[in-house]
């Protein structure tokens, strides 16, 4: 049994944590807020932008994983003091730092996205991202901390709820068999990351030493466009068929200035305006996780909306 810290408890960071007490180690979670305690995972509240307190926290982890995120609209400013400490973390302690992170930093680029194409971001949140992971990469090869980040694209699954693009906005709707409205173009293929891969892959490289020192794409079953994904859902739920209609760029104008999540997403809207896919076979060629079948995922998110609805 090992000891892990997990940095953030939004649904990536739950996903994670429970996936190590599943498998017997001990679990100390970092929120703002704090919890109250689950079975082999502690809550502990402090600011992970302390590096000091967060050592304190981290102190004999095998590794630190990093599932926080600022507020969407703060990441400019709030992303370099949270990195910095976790990076003083990973070396004070000697943990490896498992960085969650996602696909913003290519930016827009034509074809399959793999872990080879240039860090190009083009927008502010994109390249705040790519600088949290660069400054990570370079104490690597320092050999100052031991470092691997691992890059999802949009979050589907049990757990994901508001910031799911497929998840709040649309499966309560396809549920009660009513219309979907969705960003950008609906029938643009787009690679969803299944959560509980995306935790399992966290995990799988934390303890491989292959791993480190380079970014990995999770393993993420094929292309669907956002259409295709609701027809799914509304056939498995015996709902359908369910209308898929593309947000008006007007509506998404006035709601942006209501909601600084809704502004921010002009920045990504370019993922789902074309095709936006994931290639993850370099992970799939050195490591065991791979895929969850897409029937499995789809039952499994209908399933876990249907008791959160009905609780």
């Amino acid at each position: 049994m090992s000891h892990y810290v997990v940095v953030g408890f939004g649904p990536a960071g739950a996903a994670t944590a429970r996936l190590l007490a599943e498998r017997g180690h001990s679990v100390r979670v970092v929120t703002r807020s704090g919890r109250s305690p689950e079975p082999d995972i502690e809550h502990v509240a402090l600011d992970a932008a302390d590096g000091e307190r967060l050592s304190a926290a981290a102190r004999g982890a095998a590794a630190v994983f990093s599932c926080a995120a600022p507020p969407y609209h703060r990441w400019t400013s709030a992303w370099p003091p949270l990195a910095a400490a976790l990076c003083a973390t990973a070396e004070a302690t000697g943990a490896v730092l498992v960085m969650l992170g996602n696909l913003y930093g290519y930016g827009p680029v034509d074809g399959p996205l793999t872990e080879e194409l240039p860090l190009a971001a083009t927008g502010p949140k994109g390249r705040v991202r790519v600088a949290v992971w660069e400054r990570a990469l370079a104490l690597h090869e320092q050999g100052r901390i031991r470092a691997v980040e691992v890059r999802a694209s949009d979050f589907f699954g049990p757990g994901v709820t508001d910031g799911g693009h497929l998840a709040a906005r649309v499966v309560p709707r396809v549920l009660r068999g009513k219309p979907v409205s969705a960003l950008g173009d609906p029938d643009a293929p787009h690679s969803w990351s299944y959560l509980p891969d995306v935790a399992g892959a966290l995990v799988e490289v934390a303890g491989d030493e292959r791993a480190w020192g380079r970014a990995w794409h999770v393993p993420t079953e094929p292309p669907r466009s956002t259409r295709e994904m609701v027809d799914l859902l509304a056939a498995r739920a015996a709902t359908g068929p369910v209308a898929v209609r593309p947000l008006p760029s007007a509506v998404l104008g006035v709601a942006s200035l209501f909601s600084p999540l809704i502004r921010e997403l002009k920045e990504v809207r370019y993922q789902f305006d074309r095709p936006f896919v994931i290639d993850a076979r370099a992970y799939e060629a050195r490591f065991a996780q791979r895929a969850t079948p897409l029937d499995e995922q789809i039952g499994a998110t209908l399933d876990w909306w249907r008791a959160r609805l009905a609780a």
